[in-house]
């Protein structure tokens, strides 16, 4: 296990920093990159905000906008931590999140994967 992996279980996330989340659900979501320089995107989300690590773009019919949720790979390769639904994209449907990153790079880098999202209290 990486030394940064989060202890997740009976409804408790403890972070690497010692944080201690809570958490109603879980549920399996296919997550794939994006960042403000992709065509059709810029740096205000669907609801106003800035991007930043953290924003996530959802369905809205799926996930509602201001839902928090810690997102972790299930190949454990990434751990993203916490997120905000906050934007929305023309692919993103059903249990699709897209996660912001800074850079091209890192999106080209994470690519699509697998992910366990913790909707937290």
């Amino acid at each position: 296990a990486k030394t940064n992996a989060p202890v997740i279980g009976d409804g408790v996330i403890i972070t690497a920093d010692g944080e201690i989340l809570t958490y109603t659900r879980s549920e399996q979501f296919i997550t794939t990159a994006y960042t403000h320089t992709d065509a059709g995107c810029d740096k205000t989300t669907a609801t106003g905000t800035t991007v930043r690590v953290g924003t996530v773009a959802v369905d809205p019919s799926v996930v509602a906008y201001g839902t928090r949720m810690f997102i972790v790979t299930n190949d454990g390769e990434y751990i993203y931590g916490i997120g905000t639904a906050e934007d929305c994209g023309g692919g993103v449907k059903g249990h699709h999140l897209d996660l912001y990153f800074p850079t091209y790079g890192e999106c080209v880098q994470f690519g699509g994967r697998k992910a366990t999202v913790y909707f937290l209290d």
